[in-house]
């Protein structure tokens, strides 16, 4: 390899890895065109974001929510290739995405990567939890757009009535029809429910102490349950005003601090022992291992419909760094990340 070579190279990789806030984002391949069969029926929802709050509901259109910023964009691009490429009826799927900056660069690349794709791209404004945030134990979980999922009934058109939310490091070995399908019943949210985790690990010994906290969880069987894959009543979730209700915890933690775990406790506060329960298919989670090391995991017992690669380990930094885990094999075949390539002498 010649030293120009060399110097590319490294270049390469240093300008890779820096997270400044003008750096350009990653660039995709082009996504094929996932079309609908015949048995579709006929799509009304509008490609354009104009007065959705005035269209009609079409009970047809899936509509699926996740968040979108530069540092997890090349887990959002895999995610949303898998939805599409396992869907029965891929035109139907609708995108809302969340960020808080550089919209227009991000609707570029989301539009050049999927040219075909039905989506919509929101502002997160960050004021909505500014003052309510604590550090976790990963610097990831303090991030304000790791909170978005609380507003998604604010975000979204009053005509969207239910949205899946999806975090960006998993994808669906399934078609998302079904889990779209699932019945709520009377609950607001439905999710994977892990009734033999040991629930006490998401609260510290200061709200277990405490009389006034430790009797939340009085009169519900509650179970732990992964905010990364959830199905939401929207309506529902409005009309009981959901959103202050996480936020009422939020601003406890903020002064007493009786949680580690960024957004998720909140929702176990909230919603526990009140979740419609999914299979455990649809969150086969932990994939990135612990919040810590990052250690590789396998697979939970049983089917599976998606993957989910919760944890600090993501399947693109271990792919780059040479160290996958063998699981991360099967998030590679979704990867659209276009790779750097260097024209030298070899």
């Amino acid at each position: 390899m010649s030293i120009l070579c060399i110097f590319l190279f490294l270049t390469t990789v240093v300008v890779s890895v820096q997270s400044l806030p003008n750096a350009e984002l990653p660039a995709f391949r082009e996504a094929p065109a996932f079309r609908n069969g015949r048995e579709c029926p006929k799509k009304t929802w509008p490609s354009s974001f104009n007065n959705l709050n005035h269209h009609r509901h079409d009970p047809s259109i899936i509509h699926i929510a996740m968040t979108l910023d530069a540092t997890y964009l090349r887990g959002s691009v895999a995610g949303v290739l898998s939805v599409l490429q396992h869907a029965a009826c891929p035109e139907h799927i609708v995108f809302h995405f969340i960020a808080t900056h550089r919209r227009a660069d991000l609707r570029r690349t989301i539009t050049s990567t999927f040219p075909y794709l039905t989506f919509h791209l929101y502002h997160f404004n960050t004021d909505l939890v500014r003052g309510k945030i604590s550090s976790s134990i990963r610097r990831a979980l303090d991030q304000p757009l790791n909170y978005a999922r609380i507003y998604l009934a604010d975000l979204l058109p009053f005509t969207v009535r239910r949205i899946i939310y999806f975090d960006s490091d998993l994808i669906l070995v399934d078609d998302v029809a079904k889990l779209w399908n699932i019945n709520l019943g009377a609950h607001v949210l439905g999710a994977p429910e892990y009734c033999h985790v040991n629930f006490s690990y998401y609260f510290n010994s200061r709200f277990w102490s405490s009389p006034v906290y430790a009797t939340s969880f009085t009169g519900r069987r509650a179970c732990y349950f992964n905010t990364g894959v959830m199905v939401i009543d929207l309506r529902k979730w409005r009309e009981g005003k959901y959103t202050e209700k996480l936020e009422y915890w939020m601003r406890v933690q903020k002064k007493n601090r009786i949680y580690e775990l960024g957004s998720l406790p909140p929702f176990l506060l909230v919603f526990a022992g009140d979740v419609e329960g999914v299979e455990h298919r649809w969150n086969q989670h932990g994939l990135g291992g612990d919040n810590l090391e990052g250690l590789c995991r396998d697979l939970h017992p049983g089917p599976v419909s998606l993957l989910h690669w919760s944890g600090k380990g993501k399947p693109w930094l271990r792919l780059n760094s040479k160290r996958p885990c063998p699981l991360d094999s099967l998030w590679a075949p979704y990867d659209l990340y276009r790779h750097p390539t260097l024209f030298c002498d070899t």
